[in-house]
């Protein structure tokens, strides 16, 4: 058993705290800023520099507010309407959300701009697996999204919880760190079309989400939680554009 005693304040100035979940998303929406700027400068985008600005301003509004729409809508529904959703700083954002947050915010640009929705996409999944695996180990030290119940000897025991759990913020982290390393793996053999690690992406973490969301203390209905529907939704989705564009196409072409 391992005692939880981690301070999620990363500095403290008094009446300012920078946690280090809100520090993960700093760094991926400058990561994000500065790697376009680099796909622009190299011509792999056909945009220039002010797009750019342009482009992370938009995609940073729309993953923020397409995470705490999906928080409310999805998990709260009753707080929608009232100043809590507002109140970023309480924390709260769901990842569904921001996944349509951002889908809608790239499919405008790309269509505003006159390029491909999925050369774009293609570009922010690889980074966004990344940071989505520095948030589970965010949401870890936060001390949330705690586990089930566990006897296991790394399992973790919570002031504020009874029992030991099972750290299923790890078990996430180790998720999305296994889906950036596939997506680089094929990003490193260049012999793919555009979509497909998008879709690969869209695929594996609805499966893999739903799969290790089984250890995750969440509201269940019918056996399984929201997020886990959601996911469910979201793989059938990715596996249904993977195979009519990519594997059964591919048949037909030959």
């Amino acid at each position: 058993m391992i005692e939880y005693n981690i301070n999620p304040v990363l500095f403290d100035f008094g009446a300012i705290k920078i946690y280090y979940y809100s520090l993960v998303y700093v760094l991926g929406i400058l990561f994000l800023y500065y790697f376009f700027r680099h796909l622009v400068k190299e011509k792999k985008l056909e945009l220039n520099l002010d797009d750019i600005d342009d482009f992370i301003v938009y995609l940073t509004l729309g993953i923020i507010i397409g995470g705490r729409l999906g928080e409310f809508l999805f998990y709260n529904f009753k707080e929608l309407f009232t100043l809590e959703f507002f109140k970023i700083w309480h924390g709260g954002m769901s990842f569904h959300g921001s996944l349509i947050g951002m889908m809608l915010v790239v499919y405008l640009f790309a269509k505003k701009k006159k390029i491909s929705f999925y050369k774009v996409a293609d570009y922010i999944v690889i980074p966004g697996a990344f940071f989505l695996f520095l948030g589970r180990i965010a949401n870890f030290i936060n001390g949330e999204l705690v586990g089930t119940k566990s006897n296991l000897p790394f399992c973790i025991s919570y002031k504020n919880y009874d029992g030991c759990r099972h750290p299923s913020q790890i078990y996430e982290a180790l998720k999305n760190l296994f889906i950036f390393f596939v997506l680089f793996f094929v990003y490193t053999k260049k012999k793919f079309k555009e979509g497909f690690l998008f879709w690969m992406f869209i695929t594996l973490y609805g499966l893999l989400r739903f799969l290790t969301n089984f250890f995750r203390d969440d509201i269940r209905y019918f056996g399984l939680s929201t997020g886990q529907y959601l996911s469910l939704i979201v793989f059938f989705i990715g596996i249904y554009f993977l195979l009519n564009n990519f594997f059964l196409s591919k048949k037909q072409d030959n």
